[in-house]
């Protein structure tokens, strides 16, 4: 039986680039060798407002798929990875 390989959710990570907990949630992603896009809020005002339309006033703010999550929780993160 062969092993079919679940496609991974997409992953996009709103950042700055002062933000430490930022550079912990996109090192967390890379060693997971999980593919994921960086927005950097500071140089996208409208990502910066859909942050703040979901309930999230600091970053990071990690969308997987549907899902939004406020700031770098570990739980939510494998919860909402499946």
């Amino acid at each position: 039986m062969s092993e079919v390989k679940k496609r991974q959710k997409s992953i996009v990570i709103f950042t700055s680039p002062s933000c430490v907990w930022c550079t912990r949630a996109k090192s967390y992603f890379k060693k997971r060798g999980l593919k994921f896009r960086a927005i950097d809020i500071t140089k996208d005002k409208r990502a910066a407002s859909d942050c703040l339309k979901h309930g999230c006033k600091g970053i990071p703010v990690i969308l997987i798929g549907t899902h939004w999550i406020c700031g770098f929780d570990e739980k939510k993160i494998e919860k909402a990875l499946g």
